[in-house]
């Protein structure tokens, strides 16, 4: 008996560590300054997903906004424009980078302009993975890529 309770306990715990090795990964998140009483943000982040089966980001989450939304450009008969999206699908085994002009994250209600260098906490919730948390470098009002040496 006392066999196979160590053997049930190393089981649960081998599947712990090897669901935690293929939890999604964010990397290199970050932001753009924004203004005085500027009321929305972007956040981009690389989604990379380590597991065999696809994942979806399904939500976020963060203590700098009263909301966060997913969202992404469309071109609609020439004009780009933007429209809010219920998930992001990150394939196994591969990657999704949400950067300007593509999928991003919307940061509305701000709650204080962000500023460079500050680091705005954010939690991204995934429907199989569950919740992951990383933080957005916010760089200069017209960045077009991640600050300088941001690597996480």
């Amino acid at each position: 008996m006392r066999s196979l309770i160590f053997a049930a306990a190393f089981a649960l715990t081998a599947a712990t560590a090897h669901a935690a090795d293929t939890k999604p990964v964010a990397e290199n998140g970050w932001s753009r300054a924004t203004a005085v009483g500027q009321s929305v943000g972007a956040g981009f982040v690389t989604l990379r997903n380590p597991g065999d089966t696809s994942d979806k980001l399904v939500s976020a989450s963060s203590d700098a906004a009263a909301k966060v939304e997913l969202h992404t450009h469309i071109n609609d008969n020439g004009v780009m424009k933007m429209r809010a999206v219920p998930e992001i699908e990150v394939p196994a085994k591969g990657s999704v980078t949400l950067a300007p002009s593509g999928f991003h994250l919307m940061l509305m209600g701000l709650k204080a302009p962000l500023t460079e260098g500050q680091h705005v906490p954010v939690t991204l919730v995934f429907e199989k993975a569950g919740a992951v948390t990383t933080h957005l470098m916010v760089a200069g009002p017209g960045a077009k890529e991640a600050p300088a040496n941001h690597a996480h």
